[in-house]
């Protein structure tokens, strides 16, 4: 069973055994969607029931099963909180799981040849961006927009790019 990391639980909230979950996605309803999570509690992996969502800004607030009071809530602050490859969600057409994407070769469209592997996804900018790490040594980033990204292949795990002159290092004007 593949787990894959979604939150961490930061704090408790209130006196009924509510806890408060930094959300690391960009789809914090999933947890509505869900009847369950796994808490990384120390070294043991616990199934918890989820019993209720509410919001407070950004924060995930969840009433866990087996958590009644305060003190309970927080023994379990910063403990990891996972759910399992059957919970997630069917993305969109062209919408990519990060997990996904890292790993992937990376080839220039036009040339056919290989350029690199997809080290990371940076997210804090109005797009995605690839960062890629170059087989002949370093790194680039590339942003994801249909200008540059031709095609992604998650099954054979090949992003096909449109390699300008200057998008990766060492490439010279024409």
């Amino acid at each position: 069973m593949e787990k894959i990391k979604i939150g961490k639980i930061v704090n408790a909230v209130a006196l009924k055994g509510e806890v408060k979950i930094y959300n690391y996605s960009d789809y914090k309803e999933r947890f509505e969607e869900i009847e369950k999570i796994l808490v990384m509690d120390g070294r043991e992996l616990r199934e918890m029931k989820i019993e209720n969502i509410r919001y407070q800004k950004n924060m995930v607030i969840a009433k866990l099963g087996g958590v009644d009071d305060r003190t309970q809530a927080e023994k379990l602050k910063d403990c990891d909180v996972f759910i399992t490859e059957e919970d997630l969600r069917i993305l969109p057409e062209d919408t990519f799981y990060i997990r996904d994407l890292i790993g992937c070769a990376v080839v220039d469209d036009a040339a056919g040849q290989k350029i690199g592997t997809v080290k990371d996804v940076i997210q804090n900018c109005a797009q995605d961006i690839y960062q890629i790490e170059l087989t002949s040594g370093g790194e680039a980033l590339v942003p994801a927009v249909a200008q540059f990204i031709k095609k992604i292949d998650i099954e054979n795990k090949i992003i096909k790019i449109n390699v300008i002159p200057g998008l990766i290092g060492g490439a010279e004007e024409v």
